[in-house]
């Protein structure tokens, strides 16, 4: 498991990696994308 970790902090400190978190970052910002997050989490929460 620690593997996993070690691979995903790696990928999360290579240039490929930067773009992918800023693309999430700027996805969670959406105000859009925020609603439909909170939709869901509230779909959930009811089960």
């Amino acid at each position: 498991m620690a593997n996993l970790f070690s691979k995903l902090a790696a990928f999360a400190r290579s240039p490929q990696g930067r773009r992918v978190t800023e693309q999430v970052k700027q996805a969670a910002r959406d105000p859009r994308n925020k609603a439909k997050a909170q939709q869901l989490m509230r779909k959930f929460r009811k089960r």
